[in-house]
């Protein structure tokens, strides 16, 4: 029997690969990054106590059916923040539920808003999960209008049209599977400088977006961990460092 292939899959055949010279590894860190977690407490971070801790030097969070989250509630960085910028951590998390990193983003405080740690902006989605597109690292714009705005494998551009090109493919469905570690840790590298964004996991480039959009692109914001209303969940993260880019 012949197999169809899916739109999707149709696209990623259509796309040019990225050269393998075409900085797809991660850069070695450099010196000079700054600590914001210190393995023990969560000093400079602010979040609903009852859902966030520490737990064997990493930060937890976690819903339970008796410990509900208000809507997505997040644990907010109060050391600086992330404008041009580097970022390096280790997360893992439950398959239940999905997670996330916001940089970039606005801590939303009015009478609106469903708990006090709401957060909206860029977000580097976390899920414990292996298949396309639904995986780690992609950009998800939390509280706004524009969804999933590159996908994890993408190399795209968001126009000043208020549209998307995806112009090649960073890492295919096969290659994901066997990069991301499934209910492991797992290594993330944020690189953003202007409105260029590279995301990288465990070592290798997963997506590279540039945001053209005069009225949407972000610049500069708040960073913060993201736990997600609905089904109990937790997510865990560590070796938190981050470091500006001039």
């Amino acid at each position: 029997m012949t197999r169809l292939l899916t739109l999707s899959a149709l696209v990623l055949l259509a796309l040019p690969a990225v050269a393998a010279d075409d900085a797809c590894v991660a850069p070695a860190e450099p010196d000079g990054m700054k600590c914001i977690f210190n393995g023990s407490d969560l000093t400079d971070w602010n979040g609903d106590p009852r859902l966030w801790s520490v737990k064997d030097g990493a930060i937890r969070g976690e819903t339970t059916a008796e410990n509900v989250a208000n809507g997505n509630t997040f644990l907010i960085w109060t050391g600086g923040v992330t404008k041009d910028f580097e970022l390096r951590l280790s997360f893992r998390c439950s398959a239940t539920n999905n997670s996330g990193i916001q940089y970039r983003s606005k801590h939303i405080q009015d009478d609106r808003v469903r708990n006090q740690w709401v957060v909206r902006g860029y977000q580097h989605e976390i899920r414990n999960e292996l298949a396309l597109p639904n995986v780690s690292g992609f950009i998800y714009d939390e509280g706004g209008r524009r969804g999933r705005i590159c996908l994890a494998g993408e190399k795209a551009v968001w126009g000043e049209d208020g549209k998307k090109q995806v112009t090649g493919t960073l890492i295919d469905a096969e290659g994901f599977k066997n990069l991301f570690q499934l209910d492991d840790w797992n290594d993330v590298v944020i690189v953003a400088k202007g409105n260029h964004i590279r995301h990288y996991l465990n070592g290798s480039l997963i997506l590279d977006f540039t945001d053209n959009d005069p009225q949407l692109a972000l610049l500069d914001g708040v960073l913060a961990l993201q736990l997600h209303a609905g089904k109990p969940m937790w997510a865990e993260f560590k070796n938190i460092r981050i470091k500006a880019i001039e």
